[in-house]
């Protein structure tokens, strides 16, 4: 199945490219989705604070 793709320089150099964008497009989101996760993470904890909950000993990794 690889052997087409190897044949020829020009489909491999492709075959790079391809690679490389579709690896470029996936940090993207996975860097926006991080983002994401932080601010909401960071808005729960600020909303625990302020309810006076600061013993986060519930949560299974504290």
């Amino acid at each position: 199945m690889v052997e087409p793709l190897t044949s020829s320089t020009v489909l491999l150099v492709l075959a790079g490219l391809a690679a490389l964008a579709v690896a470029v497009v996936a940090i993207k989101i996975a860097i926006k989705l991080a983002i994401r996760v932080g601010i909401v993470s960071a808005i729960v904890l600020a909303g625990l604070y302020t309810a006076g909950v600061t013993d986060l000993s519930f949560l299974p990794f504290f």
